[in-house]
Formats: C-alpha cells, structure tokens, sequence
C-alpha cells in the first residue's frame, strides 16, 4: 500500500521534514481555509500542492484530499441545491486539473469524528483519544438537555452521567465541550452548548430515511463529475457508528456502505475503509467489510480501539485492539494484487495510520488532537512490517 500521512496545513504543528522523517512520501491535505460551499480554485490548489512538493529532497507529493466538505445544507436538503452541487463539482474539476484525484469526504450531520477526552492517560506516560458513553449522556442530558436524549442510553449509563454531571464543574463542562468539538479541523462551525442546541433544531423532523435520500441526490449531482475527471470519491464512515444527539447518521456498518455504494453504481462512488471508526461498532467484522467492498476501497484508514462493553471505546495501539489488523490488511493487499493483476496503473491503495497516541516528546506540543508524530509513526512502523511480512509470505504487490 502506498503510506501517506495526513498534514493540516501550513498552521499544523507538525513539518513537512517530519513527515519525510516518518518514511511516508504521500500526503493527505485539505484546504481547511476555505469554508464549506466555497470552490477550491485552481490557484489555491496549486499553491498548496507547490508547498508540499517545494523540497524536492523530501519527495513528498499531494495524493489524496481530506476531505472536501459537503455542505449542511446538503445533508438536510435544505433549499435550492444546485449551486453548492456545482460548487463542488467544480471543485472537483479543479483538484482533477492540478493532478489530485482521491478524495475522502463524509456525511455526518453537523459534526465530524467525535470523543469526550482529548487525553485519556496511556500506561507509561502519554495520551489516547476515548469515547465515554457516561460523558456523552452527560452532555447529552444534562447539559444540552435535548429532549428525548435519557431514553436512548441505558439505565445504567444514565446513572454513572447523573453521577458525573454531579461531581462535574464548569471546567469539566468546558473541557467535554472542546473535545466533543475537537474533530472539526480549519473553517467548521464550532458550537457552544447553547449554539448547539439552536442549530440541532434544523434537524428537527429530519429522518434517517430523509438523510439518506438526501445523500444519494448529492451523489446522483457529482459522480457523474468525478468519473468523468477519472477521480475517485470515497466515503468516509461514521465517527463513532452510532446516532449523536439525535443526528441521524448513515455510514455506520456494511448494509449503509452497500446502501451508498449501490445507489450510484461508478468506479467514483468508493469507500474510505477506516477500521476505527467501523471497529468502535461492536457488530462490525472489519475485515469481513473490507473484503466485501475491496474493489470500491479508494483510501484506508488503519488505526485501532479496544472497546468496553457499555459502548464506550478508547484508541488502541494499531496492533493491539479489537480489530485484526494483520487480516484486514491481508484483505487489502490481495486487493492490490487483483488490481495489479489486471494492468490498472493506480492499483495501489493510499493508506494512512490514523489517530496516534500522544508519546515522547509529542507530549504538550500542540498538534492536532488524535494526530501527534510520534504515536502515528510508531503505527506507521508496526503496519509497514505487518505489510513487508505479507509479502513475504504471499507475494509482492509490486
């Protein structure tokens, strides 16, 4: 697999020398500035792309797009369409012309991936990214106090929130509020508990049904557009598989990846095969799911969550939690192999290690939460030799 490594920027804490230092050579970039609905000109492109691949030395090249946001007005329908719709497909157009043609993007409602601590304490010193249920129904409930909210966690969970909303001030409030809003990199919309209330209303009435019918009229819009540039859209799922604040969410197992994939049948309409966000749904066989839809896996996500059993979940080393990752990565390269098999020139599938945990001297430095150095290249380091080994004992891809 071609190992890529996602960079935020000319703001991000973290420098193209370092990525070099990491032995990937792809990078996963998005125009963060530029708000949702605007086009990414040419110009703006291209001057990003110049940027990265500025030190030759380094070898870096711009390879996948992450993400190019849709809309909220798309997700819920809302209004006369057809601009934001020509908007992105000229985006698309744009990206195409200067030579980027993967582009990862989502559909989740309102808010991107999403965790109640930023660091969550890790044997030895260092930090994870957690999901706790109990904190989540504390907002949830007690806080946003969404009507509804305590009947769709358990009893049990809404005890253990009371209790921690009880012993809870206004730092923990503060704290859990910035975590839970910490998934939106660059130009997103970020809410306070009293925003949030007031924009979830937008959602009221809003079925899943209705999503995704709404979603497939975005895909009916732009496919068409990015398979006739010869690029590749793949869907990111969602972050955590579950319904948020009553957000119907709708790319969260293997019956909405082939609900979206079947819609708008074209080698444009991929899959973003990330195993966290899949793996965090107790009822999903990651490599199950990669196998089934290897051939509309356009960008893989390899990371790893050990889950508890109440739904709550943290990031795990890439070896070390539920998902089997040397399987699922077997999957992946017998899909290379396939495509190879076959004379395709992008027979390679770009593969990033995803959330990290905060090690070392990553440790107070600022990055992006979920994205230090040193956590996603010892990730990087332990799936390169899961990769070297299976080709060894299966045969190269190359």
């Amino acid at each position: 697999m071609q190992e890529t490594w996602r960079w935020f920027g000319p703001a991000d804490r973290i420098a193209l020398s370092e990525i070099r230092q990491t032995g990937a050579r792809g990078v996963v970039n998005a125009l963060h500035e530029i708000s949702y609905g605007e086009v990414w000109t040419v110009e703006a492109i291209e001057t990003r792309k110049a940027l990265i691949e500025a030190d030759t030395s380094l070898g870096l090249t711009w390879e996948v797009v992450e993400s190019l946001p849709v809309h909220e007005r798309i997700k819920l329908g809302d209004g006369d369409l057809e601009p934001l719709f020509e908007t992105y497909r000229q985006s698309l157009r744009h990206l195409a012309a200067c030579g980027i043609r993967t582009v990862c993007y989502n559909f989740m409602p309102l808010l991107d991936w999403t965790r109640t601590e930023l660091a969550a304490p890790v044997p030895g010193g260092g930090t994870s990214l957690r999901f706790n249920l109990h904190e989540y129904a504390a907002f949830d409930v007690f806080m946003l106090e969404r009507p509804g909210a305590e009947e769709e966690v358990s009893p049990e969970v809404l005890t253990r929130a009371r209790a921690w909303f009880d012993a809870s001030d206004s730092a923990d409030h503060d704290r859990l509020l910035a975590a839970i809003m910490a998934g939106l990199p660059g130009a997103y919309a970020r809410y306070d508990v009293l925003g949030l209330r007031e924009i979830l209303k937008r959602y009221d009435g809003v079925t899943r049904d209705d999503v995704r019918a709404n979603f497939v009229r975005f895909l009916e819009a732009v496919v068409p557009t990015a398979e006739a540039a010869g690029m590749r859209l793949c869907v990111h799922p969602d972050d955590p598989p579950r319904s948020l604040f009553g957000l119907p969410r709708i790319v969260s197992n293997a019956e909405d990846i082939a609900f979206v994939l079947d819609a708008v049948p074209s080698p444009s309409n991929g899959l973003t095969l990330c195993s966290g966000s899949l793996g965090a749904n107790p009822a999903n066989d990651v490599p199950a799911i990669a196998r089934r839809f290897a051939d509309k896996i356009h960008f893989a996500h390899l990371r790893n969550v050990a889950k508890d059993a109440d739904g709550s979940f943290e990031e795990a080393d890439h070896l070390a939690g539920d998902t089997d990752m040397v399987a699922l990565v077997r999957v992946l390269m017998a899909e290379e192999r396939s495509r190879r098999s076959e004379g395709r020139a992008d027979w390679q599938i770009p593969m990033r290690p995803d959330h990290g945990h905060e090690l070392l001297s990553d440790i107070g430095r600022g990055t992006h939460p979920g994205y230090p150095v040193v956590g996603r290249m010892r990730g990087l380091a332990e799936l390169r030799g899961v990769m070297a080994t299976i080709e060894a004992l299966e045969g190269s891809a190359a």
